[in-house]
């Protein structure tokens, strides 16, 4: 009888074992398809281009100083410098950048990942942006590492674009060690994008010397050229909008920009492509990106080289 119980509970064990090695619970290796694979390695692309442009304003050098592992050996971005800013505003963008270092080891760490692509941080390729957004070359072209309020319009630009293609990218995810990524980073990535909002809404009906466009003005447009650019109709708002806009239809101010049920809107990788080359076409590189993204999903929308 007992050696009866032995082979029983013998058996129960193997399979339970078994059962834990199926479902990928009994190491915490979860078996991660190629599809969530590419979902994950995608942003990465946009975690680099935060990464160096934080890490360069805050601290005057970017990864291949800071985290050179980081880089995979991907080519040093075009451009980047320190940027003349205030205490506060100098010490909430270094933790910016400190916080995308991390984030470029969770997705690392998770996924093979690529090498960091060529990258265009320099003053000019933010200006194409600002004179794009506006229809007009502004004079003095636009400097976003001059001051305070123009590096936040210039941080205004890039993280938004981003958590929409992680809240686009979520309902394609299927494993659990996928979503849990993507929900960690999404609420960094939100908070980053709703402390830069509410520091630019502060000083919304502030002019940006010397245009004569106050700073609601700037982020409206730039939310307007990403919608265009992005060609799906609204997922962008700037910070004062008309009141049937904002939250239940009650407010012009718009501190967080959200649908009619205040929920993120969301960009699919080809989406974001458009509004990050500045082309408008995900197969047309350009922008803050000379070479185009890395991983399969950027580089399955470029002409082959």
């Amino acid at each position: 009888m007992a050696m009866v119980s032995a082979s029983a509970a013998s058996a129960t064990s193997f399979i339970a074992f078994f059962l834990l090695l199926l479902l990928g619970t009994s190491t915490g290796q979860e078996q991660i398809p190629n599809s969530d694979v590419d979902l994950l390695e995608f942003p990465l692309n946009l975690e680099f281009l935060e990464a160096e442009f934080f890490s360069f304003a805050a601290y005057g050098t970017g990864l291949d100083s800071m985290a050179p592992n980081l880089t995979m050996g991907g080519p040093p971005p075009v451009g980047g410098r320190r940027a003349n800013l205030s205490p506060l505003v100098r010490d909430i963008i270094a933790q910016f950048a400190l916080q995308e270092f991390g984030h470029l080891r969770a997705i690392q760490n998770t996924v093979r990942g690529f090498p960091r692509p060529l990258l265009n941080i320099s003053a000019e390729s933010f200006a194409i942006v600002i004179n794009d957004a506006f229809g007009q070359r502004l004079q003095p072209p636009f400097d976003p590492y001059a001051n305070d309020i123009n590096y936040l319009i210039a941080s205004y630009i890039i993280p938004y674009v981003g958590l929409t293609g992680y809240v686009g990218a979520n309902p394609n995810l299927q494993s659990t060690t996928a979503k849990s990524l993507v929900a960690g980073l999404l609420g960094v990535e939100s908070g980053q994008d709703a402390v830069i909002r509410t520091l630019l809404y502060e000083r919304a009906l502030l002019k940006v010397v010397p245009y004569p466009f106050t700073v609601a003005e700037f982020t409206n447009r730039i939310s307007n050229l990403r919608n265009k650019l992005g060609k799906e109709g609204v997922k962008d708002e700037g910070l004062i909008v008309e009141r049937g806009q904002g939250a239940e239809g009650r407010v012009s101010g718009n501190v967080l920009a959200a649908d009619q049920d205040s929920l993120s809107y969301a960009r699919t990788p080809q989406e974001v492509l458009r509004i990050v080359y500045g082309s408008g076409k995900e197969n047309v590189a350009g922008g803050f990106y000379p070479r185009g993204g890395n991983g399969r999903i950027a580089r399955s929308f470029l002409p082959a080289t």
